[in-house]
């Protein structure tokens, strides 16, 4: 059966990958020196750009908060290069490891090498730090790079591409095209390692195209995150703490909290201060500069659609506006919304909301929004408010999820030498430091034998030699 003809893009995409695909086993390991000058190159590119950058996001967006875009992005990218940078001699070194005393005199050693060329496909929410954060784990880990950015930011993602071309070799990092056919055609290439930020929607896609090559993912999706308040939690605390994770981006966060946990008893005093909390932050005007636009129409259209439905089916929505407001619409903000009285048949409850809603539901008795987590997808991240150590812990021990902030959110995601990454339906693998370094290693276990060791005893022909020698590796093992 013929083959379908492939466009020029994807004849261009092709070529790109196997010219760096060639010189990734012609040239499989960089120096250290090489290596650094790489991270340097990339700091230099996000310094020198910084504010070509915000613009460019922020015309992406229709409006993106220039502050959102220097914390959340560019100083957690630079932080990245700069700590794989001082410790990236470290991390290159051979690790010794223990040898078992029935093999000695013998040694073990673990010893990184690159795995090739990694693919990253990076999302639109937040562009700059999820397509150069891991792009920092694979250039220290000595691979060659090439990234496919969100179609739904083309002014970024031009950018992006002009600033990488000039400061690095088409062979040593690339930036494709955001055409629909290099899209399709990217996840399909036999990657030595993919990373995929995005839905878990398209997150299957892309683990299914993966998979025809035997590639190995790491998957960085999303899902429902909870925040649980606990009774002994300082309300006003938490409501403050949870109002600002839910509106930073415009709740357009991955791990932002997705609905929220609360005693019964104080489930309307806890809705009236985060709503108050929220207006304190963000005001009530959508020419607000602090408060960012919903990235499309569309996906303006589908939160008034989550709200909607949740409205019908009995649902209370406490807004300072409504989305159809023409001074939030024609600006592309939507309000901050808090929902009281949801129910599992409403679609927000159902759906990743990835925008400025907040359900709050109560609960009655301490099990309850365990049980609750516990009957759903497994979420990247979850959220404990209280002062009670027990009850916390015990949380923390009958929940899985991909990481956990206490008494805040999403601050896990910003601790350098943690790890970061989801659980099945919200995702696998994780990056972030030297775990981003381990990640898109081959970590490869080197076996020295000694001239001096007696494995040879175990040769045939066996005779008394070997039962010895048996009776003595089972008394040791």
């Amino acid at each position: 059966m013929d083959q379908p003809l492939k466009s020029p893009g994807q004849n261009a995409l092709d070529d790109a990958f196997h010219a760096m695909f060639e010189l990734s086993r012609t040239k499989p390991a960089p120096d250290l020196a090489l290596r650094l000058d790489r991270l340097a190159r990339l700091r230099a590119i996000v310094s020198d750009n910084e504010k070509r950058f915000e613009e460019a996001i922020s015309a992406d967006f229709g409006h993106r908060s220039t502050i959102e875009t220097a914390i959340a992005e560019t100083i957690l990218v630079l932080g990245e290069i700069r700590h794989a940078a001082k410790h990236l001699k470290k991390w290159m070194a051979p690790q010794r490891i223990a040898t078992a005393l029935q093999f000695m005199p013998a040694k073990n050693r673990l010893i990184p090498q690159p795995l090739g060329v990694v693919g990253i496909i990076s999302p639109w929410n937040y562009p700059l730090q999820l397509t150069l954060a891991p792009a920092v784990g694979a250039i220290a880990a000595g691979n060659r790079v090439m990234i496919k950015p969100s179609e739904l930011v083309p002014r970024f993602s031009a950018l992006l591409k002009e600033v990488i071309a000039a400061k690095f070799d088409a062979t040593e990092m690339l930036v494709t095209d955001i055409d629909d056919d290099i899209a399709k055609a990217f996840a399909a290439l036999p990657f030595d390692h993919l990373i995929f930020t995005g839905s878990t929607r398209i997150g299957r896609l892309v683990a299914e195209a993966a998979g025809r090559n035997l590639t190995p993912v790491t998957l960085e999706l999303g899902g429902k995150s909870p925040a649980i308040v606990d009774r002994s939690a300082d309300l006003s605390q938490a409501a403050e703490r949870i109002a600002y994770a839910k509106l930073v981006n415009a709740g357009q966060t991955c791990i932002a909290p997705d609905y929220v946990l609360v005693p019964q008893s104080s489930l309307q005093d806890f809705a009236d201060k985060v709503q108050g909390h929220m207006q304190r932050m963000f005001g009530t005007d959508p020419g607000n500069k602090d408060y960012t636009s919903i990235i499309s129409d569309r996906h303006y259209a589908r939160l008034q659609g989550l709200v909607a439905d949740a409205a019908a089916k009995g649902a209370r929505i406490m807004q300072a506006a409504a989305a159809d407001d023409p001074a939030w619409k024609s600006k592309r903000k939507f309000p901050p919304t808090i929902v009281v009285g949801v129910t599992p048949d409403m679609t927000i409850m159902q759906e990743e909301i990835f925008g400025p809603l907040l359900p709050i539901l109560g609960y009655q008795t301490a099990g309850e929004p365990v049980a609750y987590i516990n009957r759903h997808d497994r979420p990247l991240a979850l959220y404990w408010f209280g002062k009670d150590d027990a009850a916390r812990d015990e949380v923390l021990a009958r929940t899985v999820s991909g990481g956990v902030t206490v008494n805040d959110c999403l601050f896990h995601f910003t601790q350098i030498n943690q790890p970061m990454g989801g659980i099945g339906a919200s995702g696998t693998g994780a990056y972030h430091g030297q775990w981003g370094f381990n990640t898109l290693s081959k970590l490869k276990p080197v076996f020295y034998r000694s001239p001096l060791n007696r494995l040879a005893d175990l040769y045939p022909p066996y005779g008394a030699k070997i039962a010895r020698l048996e009776k003595l590796l089972r008394f040791m093992s």
